[in-house]
């Protein structure tokens, strides 16, 4: 595999003549490069009129290699051929380096370029271009690869320092300036020793990039950070390939520079994710979400986070208090399209703040930093359709803001919070999961807590500081907000597939059923579903035998997912107790009402869930009927129910390893923990009902 470099543009703040006369100090051998030994001038010619002068020069090196590796190849010294073509009229000098040792079996080349500052003329600018192909080397191909770029990396870094240092040393001899050439005719070409007026302009502005959007070493150290050499080979080369090949708006540096640090600056593999995310953001227009998108009301009054000042490093801080966000709510009244907008609304505006702290703290802020808050988590939070669409959101975000997040601060996390850990973790990235701190409990307000991070004076008053943040408080969406179950079936998202919830009509006399064959004993059966008209008596049952019809069934884990039937499954002919059994308790459920619960089969077998018209009775106490029973009645005249239901099946491993944690976390929500804790050590099939 061929490895490339590619510099860029370092500039010198002196003039071309000065760095070519530092330059000659490096020969014949440079004390500065150890494994500089010697060079000898073996061909030198130089034009007619005395502007181009052409040397060669054979050059020795000593490699740190392994002993070992240098008696395999049989030699002690590597010898290359330098070739420098100086042309002092148009100010430049090109050089060109190959390899004489070993040149049937590896190839170097390498090529620099000295040239006057195109918007300075007072100053130079030095690119560098190399490759090395390694064809065979004695079978330790990787490892001379390894050993070359290492000695080539550091050769690099010291190339500006040594040029700098002979400039030095040229001041001590009290040379500070070279005069440019002139033709013979009307000038010779001879040093002087004098103070150039002028010559270091002190309040000279950085200039950022040349006219060919050729990146500057200065530009990046102030604007990216310090790279080394490699790392900023890896920017160019990348940066020059969507110029050359992307059509659109090309990013900016910042962003192509998360790329590469996402995939440890592995050139292939940052190329491949960043070209399917800029696909993604031109087909769903990400780039104009801040200025198209408006935030429905519904989302600035109950989504419960915002953007607070910046934390001690200058990152922008983002607070979410997730403890008081009611995600069901949001998820049942919005769309997972508007809330994954939202999402990407805070990434994208994160990125324009940590453009904007750059330019104010005079450093590289590249990441922002989002405190989280999880005071009020329960198993509310942990409704599993709503999990679903948090898992998929992250998916879209990890794919396209690598590298975006640079601290995760988690306070006062609940027991419930390991389960939505296990969730949720394995679809982070391994480098983003290193920057996230967790504090349960108060924690946060002692040694190495949230002071660490933050300036008290930012820390928000409801965290014990003295910030006044204005983030929305959140509370309970009314359901009366909620999305039907006809504006359900007609969402079409543009942005994630698979829509959560499924909708069904119970007539009377007619129950809608759910069919689930098992095939390992211990799985799962989940659920979650809203009344939305009518009420509703809940059942499962159990049966040994093949129910008839059976429809849409898929495999995971060696289980036979749920499949709705158009037409009952359990047979008139059945007998209670012989042919099927129920194995819970009937729940009647409400209009309005929202239940979520687990069953832990014991059997293999099919499992059936059903539904069926729940019928207000007589009223035994007295003759008259009672309002309640009369309003009832008159709304659920059609003799029709509707449900809105979620459902999967999970293998107990599964299931388990998810909840472990919670033993003795009660909620008001659910009493999950205790019911699925104490299923491991009981026989019996175990159930949880939540509402």
């Amino acid at each position: 595999m061929v490895q490339e470099y590619q510099s860029p543009v370092r500039v010198y703040k002196h003039p071309f003549e000065l760095i070519m006369a530092a330059y000659m100090r490096r020969f014949p051998k440079c004390p500065l490069i150890p494994v500089f030994v010697d060079s000898e001038v073996i061909s030198e010619s130089q034009s007619q009129d005395g502007s181009t002068l052409v040397t060669e020069r054979r050059c020795v090196i000593d490699i740190d290699a392994p002993r070992l590796l240098k008696r395999i190849a049989g030699v002690e010294y590597l010898y290359f051929i330098q070739k420098n073509t100086l042309n002092r009229r148009e100010r430049t000098l090109h050089i060109e380096v190959r390899n004489e040792t070993f040149s049937n079996r590896v190839i170097v080349l390498e090529c620099c370029n000295y040239t006057v500052h195109p918007e300075n003329e007072d100053w130079t600018c030095f690119e560098q271009t190399a490759s090395l192909d390694i064809k065979s080397f004695f079978g330790f191909e990787n490892t001379a690869e390894k050993i070359a770029m290492k000695q080539y990396g550091s050769s690099i870094k010291k190339g500006k320092e040594i040029i700098e240092y002979y400039i030095r040393e040229l001041e001590k001899e009290g040379i500070t300036f070279v005069p440019r050439w002139t033709p013979p005719s009307s000038a010779r070409i001879t040093p002087v020793n004098s103070v150039r007026d002028g010559l270091h302009r002190k309040d000279a502005e950085l200039v950022m990039s040349s006219p060919d959007d050729k990146l500057d070493a200065d530009y990046i150290r102030r604007y990216l950070g310090d790279l080394t050499p490699l790392q900023e080979s890896c920017l160019i080369r990348l940066r020059q390939w969507l110029q050359e090949t992307h059509k659109g708006k090309i990013p900016k540096d910042q962003h192509v520079l998360r790329f590469l640090s996402a995939r440890d600056f592995n050139f292939d593999k940052a190329k491949e994710l960043l070209c399917q995310s800029l696909t993604w953001r031109k087909q769903h227009q990400v780039d104009f979400l801040l200025d198209s998108w408006e935030r429905p009301h519904l989302l600035q009054e109950y989504y419960t986070g915002g953007w607070h000042h910046h934390d001690r490093d200058g990152r922008p801080l983002y607070i979410l208090r997730l403890g008081q966000m009611d995600t069901k709510g949001l998820l049942r009244a919005l769309t997972e399209e508007v809330l994954l907008r939202q999402v990407l609304s805070i990434n994208e505006e994160g990125l324009r703040r940590c453009e904007e702290n750059t330019r104010v703290f005079g450093r590289p802020i590249s990441r922002w930093t989002c405190l989280v808050d999880l005071e009020g988590l329960n198993m509310r939070h942990l409704w599993r359709p709503g999990v679903k669409a948090l898992l998929r959101i992250i998916e879209v975000v990890e794919a396209n803001y690598p590298e975006t997040l640079g601290r995760l601060l988690i306070l006062r996390a609940p027991r419930v919070f390991p389960v939505l850990w296990t969730l949720v973790s394995p679809l982070i990235h391994e480098n983003t999961r290193k920057k996230f701190l967790v504090y349960a409990g108060n924690d946060y307000q002692g040694p190495g807590g949230l002071v660490d991070y933050i300036d008290r004076a930012v820390i928000p008053d409801f965290l014990g500081g003295d910030g006044m943040c204005e983030i929305p408080e959140g509370g309970l969406v009314p359901k009366s907000l909620y999305r039907t179950a006809e504006e359900l079936e007609s969402d079409e998202n543009c942005l994630l597939t698979d829509s959560i919830y499924k909708s069904a009509g119970i007539f009377k006399g007619s129950p809608y059923e759910m069919l689930i064959e098992i095939t390992e004993a211990s799985s799962v059966i989940t659920w979650d579903f809203d009344v939305a008209k009518g009420d509703v008596v809940f059942n499962i049952y159990h049966s040994k035998r093949t129910p008839q019809p059976k429809k849409d069934t898929l495999s995971a884990h060696g289980i036979t997912s749920l499949g709705a039937v158009t037409s009952p499954v359990i047979e008139r002919s059945w007998v209670l107790g012989h042919d099927y059994s129920m194995v819970e308790k009937a729940l009647t459920c409400r209009e309005g009402e929202s239940v979520q619960g687990s069953h832990i089969t014991r059997w293999p077998g099919f499992y059936i869930l059903q539904w069926r018209f729940h019928s207000s009775p007589a009223c035994s106490a007295s003759s008259l009927p009672r309002v309640d029973d009369v309003l009832a009645s008159l709304q659920v005249s059609s003799h029709k129910c509707k449900i809105m239901y979620y459902t999967e099946v999970l293998a107990s491993r599964d299931f388990r390893g998810s909840v472990t944690s919670l033993e003795s976390g009660h909620s008001g929500f659910s009493q999950l923990s205790a019911t699925t804790s104490s299923s491991t050590t009981s026989s019996h099939a175990s159930s949880t009902i939540s509402r």
